[in-house]
C-alpha cells in the first residue's frame, strides 16, 4: 500500500493494521493493498488505479472502511486516479496498459436507410432503431438469424445512428482480448473498457461457446451493464435456447431481454440490393430468382459484376451474367440444399439432424423438416428419410403423423412449417 500522510495526527501504519484486521487476508491483498492512501484535512482518501477497482471496493468494503475511518475521526473518500490516454490497471502494485484490438472500420455510413427491410424484418429493424435512439424499455436486444441475413449490417446501422458511446466487439475479439488481458495482467483495464460505455454490442456470441472462463466473465459483464442501465445488443445464428455449448443459465440470460429474428433476404430484397449497385433491372430480376437468401452471396455477385464492368468496359447483360456467375446461380434446389437451408433457418446444425440425437429440439426440428419436404416436393418417403440422415420409411411416416396431429392445435408450429415450405419451393 502506498501511503501519503499529510496530517501528523494520523498514524498511517495504524490505519493499514486496522484494515488488515477487519478484512480477510485474500481480500486485503487483492483489493486494499494496491490502493494509494492519502490523509488530508480530516479525510481519508483511498485512490484506485481504475474505476472497476473503485466500484468493487465501494460495493464490498465501504462499510468496513468507513467504520475504521470514523475510529480515526476521518471521513472516507474512494476515488480513481485521473485518466490518461492509456487504459491502465493495477495488479500486484504494477500498473499495466491494455490496448484494445483494432476493429475494422464500419463501411456503412447511411444509417438504417442502407438496410433494405422486408415485411418479415420490420419488427427487428424497429427494435434496432429504438435502442439506437436510447429510449428502449427492454434490458437487452438479442438478434438471431442465419448467416448472410444482415445482422452485422443492423449493428452498423445502430452504431452510425446513435450518439452514445458504443463499445462494439465480435465474439472472437472478446475471447482474444480477454485471454490477452489475463496473460498481460491487465484484466481490470479490460473490465473498465467494456463497462465504460453507454451501449455494448457483441456480434456473434456463438464464438464464446465452450470457453468457460470467458463465458463467466461475459455473464458478469452483462449483469453489471444491466444493473447500470446500459444498452446491450447481442447477435447469434440461432435462438438462445438452441445455442450449442451454452448451459441453461446462459441461455436464460440471453433470453431475458427482447429476442428478435432476422430473415434471410427474400427475392424483393435481393433484387433491391442488385438494383442499388447499378445492375440492369432485367439482369437483377433473373439473378434474384436464381440465388438463395444469403446476403453475403448477393454482395459477392455485386462485386463480381461491378469488377467485370470496370475491367472489361462493358455492361453486363443476362448472357454475360449467366456465364460469369455459373458457379453461384442455382438452376434447381436439391433436397440436400433444402435441408441445409432449413437447418440454418432453425438454428440447428446439419450434423445434429443427420445424427442420432434424441434431444427434444433436434427431434422436433427433424420432424418439421420431413413434413415440409413431404408438403413441398415430390420426394418419396424413403428419399426424405435418406436426406435427413438415413431414416427408414416407418420413421418418416411417424414423424409426419406427429406433426399433422400437433398442427391441429399449435398455430406457432403451423407458421414454422409454412416458413420451411417456402424454403423448399
Amino acid at each position: 500500500m502506498q501511503a501519503i500522510a499529510t496530517s501528523k495526527n494520523v498514524n498511517v501504519e495504524s490505519l493499514m493494521g486496522a484494515f488488515a484486521a477487519k478484512i480477510d487476508s485474500a481480500g486485503f491483498a487483492a483489493w486494499i493493498a494496491p490502493l494509494q492512501i492519502e490523509v488530508c484535512e480530516n479525510c481519508l482518501n483511498l485512490v484506485a488505479q481504475n474505476q472497476f477497482t473503485a466500484d468493487y471496493v465501494k460495493r464490498e468494503y465501504e462499510k468496513i472502511l468507513s467504520n475504521i475511518a470514523a475510529d480515526f475521526c476521518l471521513d472516507l473518500n474512494i476515488s480513481v486516479h485521473a485518466k490518461n490516454n492509456a487504459v491502465q490497471s493495477a495488479n500486484d502494485n504494477v500498473v499495466c496498459e491494455f490496448i484494445k484490438s483494432d476493429v475494422k472500420p464500419v463501411k456503412n455510413k447511411n444509417g438504417f436507410d442502407s438496410f433494405i427491410c422486408s415485411d418479415e424484418n420490420m419488427f427487428a429493424v424497429a427494435a434496432c432503431k429504438k435502442i439506437a435512439m436510447d429510449n428502449s424499455s427492454f434490458s437487452q436486444l438479442f438478434i438471431y438469424g442465419p448467416n448472410g441475413c444482415g445482422k452485422s449490417l443492423l449493428l452498423d446501422c445502430i452504431c452510425n445512428t446513435t450518439n452514445k458511446n458504443v463499445v462494439r466487439m465480435s465474439g472472437g475479439q472478446f475471447v482474444a482480448d480477454f485471454t490477452r488481458s489475463l496473460r498481460d495482467r491487465t484484466i481490470f483495464s479490460f473490465k473498465d473498457l467494456c463497462r465504460n460505455c453507454d451501449m455494448f454490442i457483441l456480434d456473434d456470441v456463438c464464438a464464446l461457446a465452450g470457453k468457460r472462463a470467458t463465458m463467466d466473465e461475459f455473464m458478469q459483464l452483462i449483469t453489471d451493464l444491466h444493473n447500470m442501465g446500459k444498452n446491450i445488443v447481442l447477435t447469434a445464428n440461432g435462438t438462445p435456447n438452441s445455442l450449442n455449448g451454452f448451459d441453461r443459465r446462459v441461455q436464460s440470460l440471453f433470453a431475458s431481454g427482447l429476442v428478435v429474428d432476422v430473415n434471410a433476404p427474400n427475392a424483393y430484397v435481393r433484387r433491391s440490393m442488385l438494383l442499388r449497385s447499378g445492375i440492369d433491372a432485367n439482369v437483377a430480376d433473373e439473378i434474384a430468382k436464381q440465388v438463395n437468401g444469403d446476403g453475403h452471396l448477393v454482395n459477392g455477385i455485386i462485386n463480381k459484376i461491378k469488377t467485370y464492368t470496370e475491367l472489361m468496359g462493358e455492361r453486363v447483360n443476362m448472357d454475360v451474367a449467366s456465364r460469369l456467375l455459373a458457379d453461384v446461380l442455382n438452376k434447381t434446389k436439391t433436397p440436400l440444399m433444402m435441408v441445409k437451408t432449413m437447418c440454418e433457418k432453425m438454428g440447428i446444425s446439419f450434423d445434429e439432424i443427420c445424427g442420432n440425437s434424441r434431444a427434444r429440439r433436434v427431434v422436433r426440428a427433424r420432424q418439421i423438416m420431413m413434413a415440409a419436404l413431404k408438403a413441398s416436393t415430390n420426394l418419396s418417403l424413403t428419399e426424405i428419410g435418406n436426406v435427413c440422415g438415413g431414416r427408414d420409411h416407418a420413421t418418416v411416416v411417424y414423424a409426419i403423423n406427429q406433426i399433422e396431429k400437433q398442427k391441429m392445435s399449435d398455430l406457432i408450429l403451423n407458421a414454422e412449417i409454412d416458413d420451411m415450405i417456402k424454403i423448399c419451393k
